[in-house]
């Protein structure tokens, strides 16, 4: 499934708000908890956490994953969490509206 436009950082943050996570985690949580439905790329993940960290949103730092490899590990800032909330509110109004058009029966004529 393709993500709408715009989804893919909430989507990150959401990840985050549970502690710092690499990469690679960030795309296994969102794969796992859409049942597989969403499965994000690796270039634009990469693209948005930096987009998220030059916006203050997330903080980064070095580390060893479970593979005892180095692996850069993003953190969601207090910024980051209201900015989230934000987006949350925002998507929620939306897909009720959304869905208010969807489900509107047809007129009879």
């Amino acid at each position: 499934m393709n993500l709408i436009q715009g989804t893919l950082d909430v989507l990150i943050l959401k990840a985050l708000i549970f502690g710092p996570l690499h990469g690679y985690g960030v795309v296994r949580w969102i794969r796992e908890t859409t049942d597989g439905a969403l499965d994000i790329e690796e270039g634009a993940l990469y693209t948005a956490l930096h987009r998220l960290e030059k916006r203050k949103y997330l903080a980064s730092e070095w580390g060893v994953s479970e593979n005892k490899r180095r692996a850069k590990y993003y953190a969601l800032t207090e910024t980051g969490r209201q900015h989230l909330a934000s987006e949350i509110r925002t998507w929620d109004a939306y897909s009720a509206a959304v869905s208010k058009v969807l489900r509107r029966p047809e007129a009879s004529t």
